[in-house]
């Protein structure tokens, strides 16, 4: 059994026989966000309902557009694949905490069977600025000896909005690649060079990617699960060609800071170690941190209470990794920092009706 303060608290708070007050549809929930960690958030909603919770109803517009719309207080809480600056949650009156760790990976369709497709972050870089266009380059013959690669053209798929994926992705790339850390750098967003297919969402990549012979994109996990996708093996900060899995993401966050001093303001790619997957990321929720409608904050924060005490497995299932015991502790100080106009901890009284 966990001992932390937190799953003590959860603990207690859980042990309760209601979980939450009864639904009722005035009730909603509102979220809008990430698309990758949208797996995530609908199984725990699935489930929240029905130990007698509030529904949710999540908008997966991305990361960028689910910032803008708490920035906004358009929704109860935004979702992003990005943590926020400091300053910038201050500016903004919102505190951010992470939910869920998963992983970006690398997918294509070569129509080959055999051994995966191996790539460096170096040659992953180069095909995404578009020097390395053809299945059959030496770079790509190099390091997938006996390999049949197709003889075609390479057709990159990338994201067209503002999208975590793409941060995550890009900050790795700018982590192996100094000529992509130059020309592109880390960002949410890029102008991607002639040719490219762009779509828009995690789910358009993995349609594109799968419609589309030739193809190379990136995606969280969970769709290469969930829709059968072929991912590539990269080349570990160890130098050793590893497979995604949440074995590789926990031992990326095991070797983290998120881990050894309960800081989750960095990120997880290119973590030292064989067995650290190099793209793994975490997922974050936004709530504002003086809430101009307490009963509405009150009820999402409830939601991410019960998903911090019952949702590890539920996230496994979804092909997310729980938060380890220390970072979920530390997001929970953080979520208990909420309060309401008149300065009432809201944080704290979403954990203590729970035991009601």
């Amino acid at each position: 059994m966990k001992r932390s303060l937190l799953k003590g608290v959860l603990g207690l708070c859980l042990g309760a026989t209601a979980v939450c007050p009864p639904a009722r549809a005035a009730d909603e929930i509102s979220g809008a966000g990430s698309s990758a960690a949208a797996p995530a958030y609908r199984i725990w909603a699935q489930e929240y309902q029905k130990a007698g919770g509030e529904p949710l109803d999540y908008d997966p517009v991305g990361s960028g557009a689910g910032m803008a719309r708490i920035r906004q207080r358009q929704a109860d809480f935004g979702a992003s694949d990005v943590i926020a600056p400091k300053a910038a949650l201050a500016k903004d009156g919102l505190v951010m905490f992470p939910t869920v760790v998963s992983g970006i990976v690398p997918v294509v369709n070569l129509r080959k069977g055999g051994a995966p497709l191996k790539l460096s972050g170096e040659v992953l870089a180069r095909i995404f600025l578009g020097e390395i266009s053809h299945w059959q380059a030496p770079e790509i013959v190099a390091l997938n000896p006996g390999v049949a690669l197709p003889n075609e053209a390479i057709r990159v798929v990338c994201r067209s909005d503002g999208s975590g994926s793409t941060h995550h992705f890009s900050d790795y790339l700018s982590k192996v690649s100094p000529a992509w850390k130059t020309r592109f750098g880390v960002a949410s967003k890029h102008p991607w060079p002639a040719g490219f297919i762009a779509v828009k969402g995690s789910g358009e990549v993995s349609k594109t990617v799968r419609s589309t012979p030739g193809a190379i994109g990136y995606i969280d996990y969970s769709y290469v699960v969930e829709d059968g996708l072929t991912p590539v093996q990269l080349r570990t900060a160890g130098g050793r060609y590893l497979s995604a899995s949440p074995e590789s993401f926990r031992s990326a966050v095991v070797g983290s800071r998120w881990f050894s001093h309960g800081d989750f303001s960095e990120g997880l790619t290119q973590m030292p170690g064989e067995g650290a997957w190099p793209i793994t990321m975490g997922t974050y929720v936004a709530l504002p941190k003086v809430a101009a409608d307490t009963a509405r904050t009150a009820r999402a924060l409830r939601f991410f209470v019960w998903a911090y005490g019952r949702g590890d497995a539920l996230a496994r299932q979804a092909k997310f990794v729980p938060l380890p015991e220390k970072v979920q502790a530390s997001a929970f100080r953080e979520l208990s920092s909420v309060v309401g106009k008149s300065g009432e901890p809201i944080g704290m009284s979403a954990v203590s009706v729970l035991v009601k």
